[in-house]
């Protein structure tokens, strides 16, 4: 097909776009952090032209705009690094966020990964009567689109395969609480707008939420001389990042493939006992599935130490183990009846899938924006849909699917593309449909 104008919609919508239409011989990914650039570079490989539509102005803005200064990546660098690309030698072992950024950035240069910047996807439906997808975009005005500046622009991209690689953290998760937003007088700022602890000295701060976030972020607020208080509602794991040398993670990955997963979760649980101590004393009450076993029955990740529960066993970081009922003019009020006096808010609640809010397509993806299927049979649905980016298991459950999706989508377009010019093309018609 070399005409868009030759699609009817099957849908009831039977609007004309008067935008810009795209016609693409390949596949349109969604997302530019490193789900999107893993399956770039593999398609890339594969000789396969594409298009990726980034609504940020970078590539991986979560990790550029949307995470604190002082992080570093929780897992050893061979287990974060992207398919065909090494980090460099001289980094250490657990890189900073700053490293991996330019980690990231060169390998989308390395392998001539352009995005197309500051374009939001709107909706990406299947179009049954012409067996092509419809992705529709808007850029803002002022933004840079395809190398140059557009005012407020619709575009319609049309293509056989869509990649979705959003990511599981696209939208931040802010919870309602009774009197947040009405009665409280002190500052509120969500995780993902906390770049450090500076600014917060000497105040007491109020730290809510679930995870590695919540903890990083107690301990960096200590580093600035602020009063933090952690609530710790839910039971969760912590381990040391680190038994006797030897990653956490690497050490947990090592002995389950000679080892029944509850086998591994008891050694892991017996050694941070050794190392940890007791934490249930301090407030940290410990789920009754082991570490292993609960990141792969619902995606809970435990929480790896990195000097967080020596401030809590000092007293620096109080932990409240107790619900919110809701927030006072100067305060908040626990259910158990407690008042705490605090200064801010941090919001360490979360990221959530933002899929279904654009994804016209109810059968792969659930309304919580993940693949029905479980990895790792949750990369490819339908239609020529694939999904990278929702492995629940980090940068390595998604360099696999990458590798998955690009090999998959390559050997269906060597086989049956025959065209000499396979280049991307623009067709600027006002009808597209």
């Amino acid at each position: 097909m070399n005409n868009c104008e030759l699609c009817v919609p099957d849908q009831e919508e039977h609007d004309f776009f008067t935008g810009r239409c795209v016609l693409v011989n390949g596949p349109v990914i969604v997302g530019a952090g490193p789900s999107g650039l893993a399956v770039g570079a593999g398609l890339k490989q594969q000789g396969v032209p594409f298009v990726i539509i980034e609504r940020a102005n970078c590539i991986a803005s979560l990790w550029q705009n949307r995470t604190y200064d002082r992080l570093n990546l929780h897992l050893p660098k061979q287990f974060c690094e992207l398919p065909y690309v090494r980090f460099p030698r001289k980094f250490p072992n657990y890189p900073s966020k700053h490293q991996f950024v330019g980690y990231l950035e060169s390998y989308a240069a390395h392998f001539g990964i352009a995005p197309r910047f500051g374009e939001t996807v709107g909706s990406a439906r299947y179009d049954g009567a012409c067996g092509l997808w419809r992705v529709r975009t808007r850029a803002a005005a002022g933004v840079v689109v395809g190398g140059s500046c557009e005012s407020e622009t619709e575009t319609e991209y049309i293509c056989r395969w869509v990649v979705v690689a959003s990511g599981e953290n696209a939208e931040k998760v802010v919870p309602e609480f009774d009197g947040l937003r009405e009665e409280f007088a002190g500052g509120v700022v969500h995780a993902c707008d906390y770049k450090s602890g500076e600014g917060f000295g000497g105040k007491r701060v109020l730290v809510v939420g679930c995870g590695n976030s919540r903890m990083e972020v107690s301990l960096d607020l200590c580093h600035h001389r602020a009063l933090p208080s952690m609530v710790v509602r839910s039971s969760v794991h912590v381990l040391p990042r680190e038994i006797f040398g030897k990653s956490t993670f690497e050490l947990g990955v090592s002995m389950m493939k000679w080892m029944p997963i509850w086998v591994v979760d008891k050694v892991l649980l017996g050694a941070s006992r050794l190392i940890l101590g007791n934490i249930e004393k301090y407030g940290l009450r410990r789920p009754k599935m082991g570490p292993l076993q609960l990141k792969n029955t619902n995606g809970k990740t435990p929480v790896l130490d990195i000097g967080t529960l020596s401030k809590i066993k000092s007293g620096e970081i109080k932990v409240v183990p107790h619900g919110i009922k809701k927030f006072l003019h100067g305060g908040v009020e626990f259910v158990n009846g407690e008042i705490l006096e605090i200064d801010s808010v941090i919001l360490a609640t979360g990221y959530c899938s933002n899929v279904p809010s654009w994804l016209k397509e109810s059968e792969f993806f659930t309304s919580d924006g993940f693949p029905r299927n479980p990895f790792p049979n949750g990369w490819k649905g339908k239609d020529g849909l694939y999904a990278v980016g929702f492995t629940r298991r980090g940068i390595s459950g998604a360099s696999l699917d990458a590798i998955r999706v690009s090999q998959d989508i390559g050997k269906i377009w060597n086989r049956e593309t025959k065209q000499k010019n396979r280049s991307v093309g623009v067709v600027c018609h006002k009808r597209c449909n």
